[in-house]
C-alpha cells in the first residue's frame, strides 16, 4: 500500500502519550500530520465553541528518539479536526484517527466523548474515521499517567486503520468506534458490535452546601451493568475483547416512519 496522508488528534491534548503512542503506530501507513487540543479538552463531543480561539502553534517535540513537527490548535477536538483540513494539510486526508483515549467510550453517552466527536467530524468531511480508546481507571481519565500501556492499543490502532484504507465500508458506516480493553495484547480477539443501551458511567452530584459554590457534576462507573451479549460493553467488560461498533451519522430512529406520524397526528 502506497504511503497515504493520516491526520491524527485526540482529546486529551497534545501532549498526551496516548497521541504519541498513536503517532508511532500510524507512522508505517504513511505521514502522520497531529492536530491536536492544546489544552485537555475530554467531554467536549463534537462541539465547536465560539469561545474557542483557534490558535495554532506548531512545535517540535520529541518521541522515542524521533522529532515530530505537531500541530496545537486552541479550541475543541472537533475543531481541531477542521483546522487540520482545511488549515494545516495542503489536501485533504485519506483518513483521520481520534485517540488513543485514556478511557474506554462505549454505550449511550458516547456522544460526550471529545474523542468520537472528533471522529464524527471527519465523517460530516466525508473521510474515513476511527475512534481509539482504551479502557482505564476513572482516575486516569484526565491524565497523562505513564502507569498506562497503550502498547496493545497502539497496535489496534494501526490495524484497524489499515482496513479502513484498504477496504470500502458499506454506506452506513461512517465510522470505526473501537475500543481495547486494559489487559489486551495484539492477540487479543476483536468483534463487531453495536452500542450497549444503557448508561455506562453514572453521573454524581457535587457535593456543596449552596448553589453559589462551584462545583461540577462528576462520574462513576455503573455498577448495575447489564449487557446485551453483542454490545461493546459486553464484548469489553464480560469477554475482554476488543469492540469494534461501526457508528452511522444518520441518528434517525429506526421507528417505521409512517407509522410514527399516524401516531403524532392521531391517524393511527
Amino acid at each position: 500500500m502506497e504511503k497515504c496522508q493520516i491526520l491524527l488528534t485526540n482529546d486529551d491534548g497534545i501532549q498526551s502519550p496516548g497521541l504519541w503512542a498513536a503517532a508511532e503506530a500510524l507512522s508505517d501507513l504513511g505521514y502522520v500530520t497531529v492536530a491536536a487540543p492544546r489544552d485537555q479538552s475530554s467531554g467536549m463531543g463534537r462541539s465547536l465553541p465560539s469561545t474557542s480561539d483557534g490558535v495554532i502553534r506548531s512545535q517540535v517535540l520529541n518521541v522515542r528518539g524521533k522529532d515530530w513537527t505537531v500541530y496545537s490548535v486552541g479550541g475543541s477536538p472537533a475543531q481541531a479536526v477542521l483546522h487540520g483540513m482545511l488549515e494545516i494539510m495542503p489536501h485533504k486526508p485519506d483518513l483521520v484517527v481520534s485517540g488513543i483515549n485514556y478511557g474506554e467510550n462505549v454505550a449511550t453517552g458516547i456522544t460526550i466523548s471529545g474523542t468520537v466527536g472528533a471522529a464524527l467530524e471527519a465523517a460530516g468531511m466525508g473521510v474515513r474515521s476511527l475512534a481509539m480508546s482504551l479502557e482505564t481507571g476513572v482516575e486516569h481519565h484526565h491524565s497523562y499517567s505513564r502507569e498506562i500501556d497503550f502498547s496493545a492499543a497502539a497496535y489496534f490502532t494501526a490495524f484497524f486503520a489499515r482496513l479502513l484504507l484498504e477496504k470500502t465500508m458499506p454506506p452506513d458506516v461512517d465510522l470505526l468506534k473501537v475500543d481495547v480493553p486494559s489487559d489486551a495484547t495484539p492477540r487479543t480477539p476483536w468483534q463487531v458490535t453495536r452500542l450497549a443501551h444503557q448508561h455506562y458511567f453514572t453521573p454524581i452530584p457535587p457535593e456543596r452546601s449552596s448553589w453559589d459554590q462551584p462545583g461540577r457534576v462528576s462520574y462513576r462507573l455503573n455498577a448495575d451493568l447489564d449487557c446485551e451479549p453483542d454490545s461493546d460493553v459486553y464484548a469489553l467488560r464480560v469477554k475482554r475483547q476488543v469492540s469494534v461498533t461501526p457508528l452511522s451519522l444518520d441518528m434517525t430512529s429506526r421507528a417505521i416512519l409512517p407509522e410514527l406520524e399516524a401516531l403524532l397526528r392521531g391517524t393511527g
